[in-house]
């Protein structure tokens, strides 16, 4: 298979890449504009045979239509995650989620590529009243630019699998966390923490529940999904079977860390606009094709501090 991987240098990118290539029958093309994207995390690929790395935006629609000449599958992670400071520059999910996204789609259909795989988020479920949050909960009203980017990512998704005959794979994640993890509450606290280990700040009451996933779980519950060979539409949560306290990954970061900081809160129960206070998704439809997490959400936490403690680079960036 030849698969084509837009923001094939960032987190989850760059972990799939690393994924497909062990297949010495595949071939990989990176695509990333390099705004949020490591050349760290793809410069060992960039000596294998069966890979291509092209710098480019989605918005350069004459680029992405060359460079994705001759692709059988799409990844497409690319995309503006800023939710918190969302209000701040509300154009930017417009046009780096969701034109982007009908960008990516028009280049498939230019090339006759009929298979998507879309990174989109549990955040299109807003505030959910339903608790686990199935796949087919009514929609909310939305919190989030990034949720709204994201919903409309799916719909014009979905609107090319109708329309044009196409195969799309949409899930919808909670938090990912792991090795090359480059922002999120983990990576704030414990850089927090190396600047000052008497002191968190931290936005929200710490009661906030949320759920979390191991990167290479993510990774393998994605390949599970497209073993199943399925048509049209395949809409996926993407989660574990538990949630935690943000006041509990704290507890594990400083334990970890044999710190004891003093807890600053601010913002009462929510951090920011579209910080939802629950999020706990049912992933029950990907677990009856056979999948299943390995890693525990504590777990996946303390590796992840590992990862930025020993990758000191990666914080000094951001």
């Amino acid at each position: 298979m030849n698969y084509f991987i837009t923001g094939g240098a960032g987190f989850i990118g760059s972990s799939m890449s690393d994924e497909l290539i062990k297949d010495s029958n595949n071939h990989v093309t990176i695509y990333d504009n390099m705004s949020t994207g490591r050349e760290e995390f793809i410069s060992d690929l960039r000596s294998k045979k069966n890979v291509s790395v092209i710098i480019g935006d989605l918005l350069d629609e004459t680029k992405l239509k060359a460079a994705m000449k001759g692709s059988d599958f799409v990844f497409h992670f690319a995309a503006n995650a800023d939710v918190r400071f969302g209000l701040l520059h509300p154009r930017k999910d417009l046009e780096q989620n969701t034109i982007a996204t009908f960008n990516v789609l028009e280049a498939m259909r230019a090339n006759n590529v009929k298979k998507i795989a879309f990174s989109s988020t549990g955040s299109v479920y807003g505030e959910a009243a339903t608790i686990p949050t199935p796949e087919d909960c009514p929609f909310p009203i939305q919190t989030s630019l990034y949720g709204s980017s994201k919903l409309a990512g799916e719909a014009l998704i979905s609107s090319y699998c109708e329309g044009f005959g196409f195969t799309g794979y949409i899930f919808r994640f909670v938090s990912i966390l792991g090795e090359r993890y480059t922002h999120g509450h983990v990576f704030d606290f414990y850089r927090q923490l190396m600047e000052n280990k008497n002191e968190l700040k931290v936005l929200g009451d710490g009661k906030q529940r949320k759920s979390y996933l191991y990167v290479k779980d993510c990774i393998n519950a994605m390949l599970t999904a497209f073993n199943s060979k399925s048509s049209g539409v395949n809409i996926y949560n993407l989660g574990t079977d538990e949630y935690c306290e943000v006041n509990q990954s704290i507890e594990w970061i400083c334990k970890y860390m044999s710190i004891n900081p003093k807890l600053v809160y601010s913002g009462g129960e929510k951090g920011w606009v579209g910080d939802n206070p629950f999020i706990f998704l049912d992933c029950s439809k990907l677990k009856s094709l056979g999948w299943t997490a390995k890693l525990s959400i504590k777990d996946a936490v303390i590796k992840t501090v590992q990862y930025i403690e020993n990758n000191t680079w990666v914080y000094d960036k951001r």
